[in-house]
C-alpha cells in the first residue's frame, strides 16, 4: 500500500481565542500601536477571517479589552461582596487589584493604555459596557464607608491610589525612602486604607 500525505488543515481560530491573543499587543503598543495587519500575523490568520469575527479595529479593541477585564472584574467584585466590615472588604478588593497589576504586567499596561486613550467614543463604550458594574461596585462600597462623603470621588480615589502606585513604579524606586516592601500588595492595601480612613474622619469632624 503507497503512503498517502496527508494535508494539515490549519485549526480555525475562535473569537475567544483571537481576543487572547490580541490582547497583549493592545497592552504592549496600545491601540493606535497596533493594526489588524498586527493582530491577523500574531494569531495566524489571514485580514480577511479577522475581518470575519471583527468589523472593524474599534471593535476588535474594544471586546479584548472587555475580554482582560472580564475575568479579573468576577474576582474582585467577589471580594466586595463577601463577609465583613466595609473596611476589611475594602481592604481585600484594593489588595485584590493591586496583586493582579503586580503580577500581570499586560494588564497594568492595559489599564495605562486605556488611560490615556483620548477617543471619546471608545472611553463611553468601555466606561458602560467594561467598567461601569466595578465602578458601581466600590461605588456603593464607598456609601458604606461613609454615606455623608461624595461617592463618586470617593470611588475614584480609591482606583486612582492603587493605580498610581504600579504606574509610576519605573520611576519610584529611583525615590528617596523607597523600600521592596512598598509594592507588596498587602502593604499597599493596609497603606490606602488607612490613609482613607483617616481623610474620612478628619472630615465628619470638621463637619460637625
Amino acid at each position: 500500500m503507497s503512503s498517502q500525505t496527508v494535508k494539515t488543515i490549519p485549526k480555525r481560530k475562535t473569537r475567544e481565542e483571537i481576543l487572547e491573543l490580541s490582547a497583549p499587543l493592545f497592552a504592549r503598543h496600545g491601540y493606535d500601536g497596533v493594526s489588524m495587519r498586527d493582530v491577523a500575523a500574531a494569531v495566524g490568520l489571514t485580514q480577511a477571517a479577522l475581518y470575519y469575527h471583527f468589523s472593524n479595529k474599534d471593535q476588535l479593541y474594544l471586546d479584548a479589552v472587555a475580554y482582560e477585564f472580564r475575568e479579573k472584574e468576577a474576582a474582585l467584585k467577589a471580594m466586595l461582596a463577601g463577609n465583613g466590615t466595609p473596611w476589611e472588604r475594602l481592604e481585600r478588593f484594593v489588595a485584590g487589584l493591586a496583586r493582579m497589576m503586580a503580577t500581570d504586567k499586560d494588564f497594568l499596561r492595559l489599564v495605562q493604555w486605556v488611560l490615556l486613550d483620548t477617543d471619546e467614543a471608545r472611553q463611553s463604550t468601555l466606561a458602560k459596557q467594561v467598567f461601569r458594574d466595578m465602578f458601581v461596585a466600590v461605588h456603593d462600597l464607598a456609601c458604606e464607608l461613609d454615606p455623608h462623603q461624595d461617592a463618586h470621588l470617593l470611588a475614584m480615589s480609591i482606583f486612582g491610589l492603587v493605580i498610581f502606585h504600579f504606574q509610576t513604579g519605573a520611576t519610584r524606586k529611583f525615590m528617596p525612602g523607597h523600600r521592596p516592601h512598598q509594592d507588596d500588595p498587602e502593604v499597599l492595601a493596609r497603606h490606602v486604607c488607612e490613609l482613607l480612613r483617616r481623610g474620612l474622619a478628619a472630615a465628619d469632624g470638621e463637619a460637625r
